[in-house]
């Protein structure tokens, strides 16, 4: 097995051409530097200096045979070192993010917009799924920073929580005369229900919450995204659950209104997560680094 350091002491030595100056500039004793020369001549089985009395001269047979293919070797090396620190030391490369569309547009796209123009250099990845697939991408290494809909039971390192989820039931102007009062969430049963995909972290939160109080909500739409559930509740398709904080501009035009349940739906999070055993390149550190601040 080829021992680097061994090369990396015939070289300093050869460039030196003095045990003691290579002894120097190695940081290790000259009877440390001799031995590593004697052990480097004994595995290839030819003597490579000839000692004079003005030091250290590669021989014919020997080190000059070998010079500049450890020097070429010794450069490759060092190159690969220096690519791996510039990597970890400027924000360059990609950053492949995993969210859903709504993280990406409700809480994400300030972000992105600040953080590629803080570095153009870095190309963003933006990979839209449910949480879910979100995770299996993270744990498969094809993403490097997901954002998920919390509760989610899976094996993930969390960095921390960058949000959090308000669910609601919300309905259209033909659905109007349920503002004001109360209603409770089994009152809700007598109506039209929208409701997300089964599939997602949202729609099972909800079930498991509503199933805990012996209430069983079973939807007559099934939708795949919430402006989809906007729209269709909008036009009076019927009562929709949908976190709060994704539809306050409807709430400000009067397009829907808020339900006001007995009891409330539990407040739900947004985590983001890294990949296990994996070092974070300086871009993705970067990326971090602005939910750290906020």
């Amino acid at each position: 097995m080829v021992n680097l350091e061994l090369y990396k002491v015939f070289y300093t030595v050869a460039k030196c051409g003095s045990l003691t100056k290579a002894a120097q500039e190695l940081f290790i004793s000259q009877p440390a530097v001799s031995q590593a020369v004697k052990q480097l001549e004994g595995q290839l089985g030819v003597s490579l200096f000839n000692r004079t009395h003005k030091g250290m001269e590669l021989s014919a047979g020997g080190g000059k045979l070998i010079f500049n293919k450890v020097e070429e070797a010794l450069g490759l090396l060092e190159s690969a070192e220096n690519a791996l620190t510039e990597l970890q030391e400027t924000a360059t490369g990609t950053v492949r993010i995993g969210a859903t569309d709504s993280i990406f547009s409700h809480v994400l796209s300030d972000k992105l917009a600040r953080f590629s123009e803080k570095f153009p250099a870095v190309k963003l990845e933006l990979i839209s799924s449910t949480s879910p697939y979100t995770v299996n991408q993270l744990k498969e290494g094809k993403c490097d920073v997901a954002f998920i809909n919390l509760p989610i039971d899976d094996d993930v390192t969390f960095f921390g929580t960058v949000g959090h989820l308000t669910d609601v039931f919300v309905a259209g102007e033909k659905y109007a005369d349920l503002t004001g009062g109360e209603i409770s969430l089994k009152k809700l049963q007598e109506f039209p229900l929208l409701m997300i995909e089964e599939n997602t972290v949202a729609r099972r939160a909800l079930s498991a919450f509503t199933e805990s109080i012996g209430v069983h909500l079973s939807p007559d739409v099934e939708v795949a995204n919430w402006d989809l559930m906007k729209k269709l509740v909008a036009k009076g398709m019927g009562v929709g659950c949908i976190p709060r904080e994704y539809c306050t501009a409807e709430f400000e035009s009067g397009e829907l209104f808020e339900l006001n349940t007995s009891p409330c739906l539990p407040v739900r999070g947004i985590g983001l997560a890294i990949g296990k055993h994996v070092k974070p390149s300086y871009a993705v550190k970067e990326f971090l680094s602005m939910f750290k601040k906020d």
